[in-house]
């Protein structure tokens, strides 16, 4: 988790965590590195309508701008996976990489909160009590863990970059 030391974020990772978010990051580079179908949830929550009651304003605006969007979560997914130390160890983020760093545990979250269903930290408390009950060992319960790992990093960044 993150902390403020001076003018810093940083953030610690045993090795478990670091490989934990090392993954999620390289699935997230890999559905941006693909052809992007905007009738897929995930597709479309990350890159959401702008004019949801208009989707041919949507999509002329969409083709001015989806490629820059794209790069950017691109470059924030990869500028993750190189401050991560893959064995774990500390990360030091300025605030400015603090700030890409939210963002793509933000583009994380979302992506994975939608292929769980997760709208609220209600609906995943409610999930994570129900799958552990049915199968604790299960992939769900998995999946769920890691959605609640990258919320708590998420906060705990926020905290830091707050002060």
């Amino acid at each position: 988790m993150f902390m403020r030391e001076g003018d810093v974020c940083v953030g610690r990772f045993d090795q478990s965590g670091a490989a934990v978010l090392q993954q999620v990051m390289i699935e997230v580079v890999a559905l941006l590195s693909e052809q992007l179908d905007h009738d897929h949830p995930v597709v479309a929550r990350l890159f959401p309508d702008v004019y949801r009651d208009d989707p041919d304003a949507s999509a002329d605006l969409r083709r001015y701008i989806e490629a820059d969007l794209r790069s950017a979560k691109l470059d924030q997914a990869g500028a993750m996976l190189a401050d991560l130390p893959p064995d774990g160890g500390e990360v030091r983020l300025d605030d400015e990489q603090a700030e890409a760093w939210l963002r793509g545990l933000t583009d994380a979250r979302l992506a994975l909160g939608m292929q769980l269903g997760i709208r609220d930290e209600t609906d995943l408390v409610d999930e994570m009590d129900e799958a552990v009950l049915h199968d604790p060992v299960s992939v769900r319960v998995a999946q769920l863990s890691v959605y609640a790992y990258l919320s708590e990093l998420q906060e705990s960044l926020v905290d830091a970059l707050m002060g």
